[in-house]
């Protein structure tokens, strides 16, 4: 028996997230919504454009002033329930058909449809002011007339706009300028791709050296940029002056780029726009909002065609009674009328009732306090979940990191234990030369200083590979530019790209060694005894997806020694590093344990090395055509023989009572999956720690594929895995769907659980429909981000989690919650209660119609089969 699966190309339907935004007229060729080409963007000559672009205008509405009512109507009447009763309403206005008065047929209706419109029209009124504030907001735009007010919807592809601290920005922008001291700004993007952690950027080099924001207007320059696509972490592009002499080339990447919905977190910038409106990463990673029908009341629409195909007999049966005498077909329809009670329009008006009061309820309960219902009609969905989708950043965790521990092979020092640490570190830095010299000839006194040198060289490496950046605010006696000049503790804030970063830089400070100053070209570190060392940043290599590590290359201004440091995932630097045999083991035991492990290690490098790197470096980044291949070799070559120097582990800190909230979702039948746009080594160890995957349980990580061939050996090599959870990043995900997404889906839905990281917003949308379509089952997505709104309203249940992430996902969510804890409550007891007093509750309103059409049907019968109304034989009896 082979192993191998006959893997099938897959010939899948075109999907919305994948279809060209064109928009929904044959006229969007014209107005800018076109084909995505790249382009060509004269600095502050909007004029200069090549095409037309689309205007730079938020929407996210679904219906417009003209398209609401009929829009409104043709969702509550597309349903037969609904259709079945607007007929029967209509048919009362035929005299021959007339059975009662117009009231109880039209009332009932309209109360209903009363309610539902008013309900849609508060949520599109909602929708437009959020998209009218947004589309308003003010902005200072650089032109020859000097510095002009523009709204957001004003802004056109090639302006050069200002944005301040803690403001939006408004389109997506290549970064040209700050007024920042150390040439670089910070923003948060949690509203994009749901991180919290600040993101550090560059200004292009060349505009930045201009004396004045003004002289951008007086160069000749331009920025070729890539066409639009949806990868919010990734940007090819260059810069060129051709006014310069000799012209200026700059490469352009991600580091330059300034996404439209992130906020300026320190700082003024200035940005030249290059992507709007429709073009928006923002936008293209949003789906449009669905109308969600629960499953109940599909349901319970079969349920009336039974019942109507059960009306359609009867009626037939009675006139056949009759033997088809007189104006048979008329009887027909009058019999549909008289016992129409069978499909009763009371069930409608019970069903909405008891919506409203099970909303009522949730929104009430003192132990799930805060909780918001914002889809009165689909709470009995809740009840019903077989798949639960969770962001992990801001909704399993609460996105604060503590050091754990410090690993040097032969020891190893907890959190009981930093004091030995801080104490090497002291006398590294204040322990006299000639000290030194006499303390090496002890056998005891010589182990100690051996590993005091290892952890001082240790420390040092955590303090200086990372991209934080210390700011000084003014505390109320201490003004800024004060705290920044005497480096005043009191005053300093550590930014980053990534938590994990500041939790190293904080615990290098705890034991002596402390960040104090850093700007794109130096960093300054004080020592225990107050003296500053000083560093010159010679090249970052930033943290990617594809080498899971980053490295820096500084000189010491007090012995001109230069330094390449790195640290990254064990499972790239094991083969970086020199051979040890102790590097593998203790990852795994930290891992074991929940902790992020980090192994940093070192190179000492002559001035005529890096020179050579050097020149090798700057021409590869200037590449337009594979760029990050040429890049990536480059840097390569320093990356051999380095010596190991010891390994981090950080802890994530959980939200409140993941774990049995967890375990409750499991033991209920309720399937786990995690998607995140965090890195896979921070996702797995999240998975662990949250118990997600148990400690039973084995975890196959799905290599990286790029190949339709990969591919296929890779979901070989799982399909032998039994019981075991599976973890996969975005880009293999994108490459298993395209070529082999029936067997992929197959093989995903029987693990226990799934994690998928580095998943962009319209790839966790995508997993949430592939799951309804592959399965049938109902989902449920929980987030807490702007980047988890599309997931959210993709699923048959969104609950959003009110967070440090702001309340973009809750406002978009069915459901809203406080914490994540509250989810099991949620759908544990007020899902399953909706569901069964709903069910109960239409089996009583059904049962009852059908005790009053049987009554009906006798009163017929008693009066030779004949279309008499029940209070009518009443009458006659009487």
């Amino acid at each position: 028996m082979t192993d191998n699966i006959p893997l099938q190309p897959v010939r899948h339907k075109k999907r919305h997230d994948n279809k060209r935004r064109d928009g929904c007229c044959p006229w969007s060729r014209c107005c800018g919504g076109g084909d995505f080409r790249p382009r060509t963007v004269w600095l502050g000559h909007p004029e200069k454009r090549e095409q037309r672009y689309p205007r730079n205008v938020i929407n996210n509405q679904k219906y417009n002033f003209f398209t609401f009512l009929p829009g409104v109507l043709f969702n509550q009447f597309k349903y037969f329930f609904n259709l079945y009763f607007l007929l029967l309403a209509c048919s009362q206005f035929v005299n021959e058909l007339r059975l009662g008065a117009l009231y109880t047929y039209w009332v009932p209706l309209g109360f209903v449809l009363i309610i539902t419109i008013a309900r849609e029209a508060v949520e599109e009124v909602r929708c437009f002011l959020r998209d009218k504030e947004v589309n308003s907001q003010i902005y200072s735009k650089l032109s020859t007339r000097g510095t002009v007010k523009v709204k957001s919807s004003g802004i056109q592809v090639g302006d050069l706009i200002i944005v301040e601290k803690n403001q939006r920005v408004p389109a997506d922008m290549i970064f040209l300028r700050t007024s920042e001291r150390n040439g670089s700004c910070f923003l948060r993007t949690d509203q994009l791709d749901g991180e919290t952690d600040w993101k550090l950027r560059l200004p292009v080099a060349c505009t930045q050296r201009l004396p004045t924001a003004a002289d951008l207007l007086q160069i000749r320059s331009f920025i070729y940029a890539e066409e639009p696509n949806i990868d919010i972490h990734n940007f090819i592009g260059t810069f060129t002056r051709e006014d310069g002499d000799p012209p200026v080339n700059e490469s352009l990447s991600i580091e330059n780029t300034l996404w439209a919905s992130t906020v300026i977190a320190s700082g003024t910038v200035v940005g030249v726009v290059i992507y709007t409106g429709k073009e928006l990463r923002s936008v293209m990673n949003t789906s449009n909002p669905r109308h969600k029908i629960g499953l109940f009341d599909l349901e319970v629409n079969c349920l009336t065609k039974i019942l109507f195909g059960a009306l359609v007999v009867v009626s037939l049966v009675m006139v056949a009674l009759q033997h088809f005498a007189g104006r048979w077909y008329l009887q027909i329809f009058r019999f549909l009328l008289l016992f129409s009670n069978i499909v009763p329009i009371s069930l409608r008006v019970n069903l909405d009732m008891g919506k409203m009061v099970f909303s009522w309820m949730i929104k009430k309960d003192s132990k799930i306090p805060g909780t918001v219902v914002r889809a009165s009609t689909i709470p009995e969905q809740l009840g019903r979940i077989s798949y639960l989708l969770t962001d992990k950043t801001g909704t399993l965790t609460q996105n604060e990191m503590v050091f754990r521990r410090l690993h040097l092979g032969t020891v190893a020092y907890g959190m009981d234990s930093m004091d030995e640490v801080q104490s090497h570190v002291f006398s590294a830095y204040t322990q006299p030369p000639h000290d030194l010299q006499a303390s090496r000839a002890p056998g005891a006194t010589k182990v100690r200083k051996t590993i005091s040198s290892r952890v001082h060289e240790a420390v040092k490496a955590i303090a200086l590979v990372h991209n934080v950046t210390p700011v000084y605010e003014s505390n109320g006696v201490t003004d800024q530019a004060e705290a920044e000049q005497h480096y005043e503790d009191t005053c300093r804030v550590y930014q980053a790209s990534s938590p994990d970063e500041v939790s190293l830089v904080q615990w290098t400070e705890s034991v002596g060694l402390t960040l104090v100053g850093r700007d794109q070209s130096s960093m300054q570190l004080r020592t225990p005894s107050g003296q500053i060392l000083n560093f010159t940043i010679l090249q970052i290599f930033p943290f990617t997806y594809e080498s899971k590590r980053m490295g820096i290359i500084v000189r010491d201004e007090s012995t001109g020694e230069i330094t390449f440091y790195m640290k990254g995932a064990d499972v790239v630097m094991a083969g970086i590093v020199q051979y040890n045999d102790w590097l593998e083991e203790e990852c795994g035991n930290m891992a074991r344990e929940g902790l992020r492990v980090l192994v940093v290690a070192k190179k000492s490098l002559t001035e005529e090395q890096y020179q050579d790197f050097e020149a090798r470096y700057v021409q590869a980044k200037l590449s337009v055509h594979d760029r990050s291949l040429k890049v990536a070799t480059v840097i390569e070559s320093l990356e051999m023989e380095m010596e190991l120097l010891c390994l981090t582990g950080v802890e994530d800190q959980l939200q409140a009572d993941v774990r049995p909230t967890l375990e409750i979702l499991r033991n209920a039948g309720i399937k786990v999956w995690m998607l995140t746009g965090d890195k896979l080594e921070t996702a797995t160890c999240t998975a662990k720690n949250a118990h997600l995957v148990t400690r039973n349980q084995d975890i196959h990580v799905f290599r990286s594929v790029t190949t339709r061939s990969e591919a296929h050996l890779e979901l070989n090599a799982f399909r032998r895995k039994h019981d075991c959870a599976l973890v996969i990043s975005g880009d293999s995900l994108e490459v298993c769907l395209k070529y082999y997404e029936y067997e992929f889906m197959e093989l995903a839905c029987q693990c226990p659980a799934v994690v998928c990281c580095r998943c962009a917003p319209t790839q966790k949308a995508q997993i949430v429909r592939l799951l309804q379509e592959r399965t049938g089952k109902l989902t449920c997505a929980v987030g807490d981000g702007g980047n988890d709104v599309s997931m959210i309203q993709e699923a048959d249940c969104g609950v959003g989690v009110e967070g440090k992430e702001g309340k973009q996902a809750s406002l978009a969510a069915d459901f809203s919650i406080t914490q994540f804890k509250h989810l099991g409550r949620l759908l544990m007891v007020h899902g399953r209660n909706s569901y069964k007093r709903s069910a109960a509750l239409s089996q009583f309103v059904i049962h009852r119609s059908l005790c009053i059409s049987t009554m009906q049907a006798v009163f017929s019968s008693v009066f030779y089969f004949a279309s008499v109304p029940l209070y009518q034989g009443f009458l006659i009896i009487g």
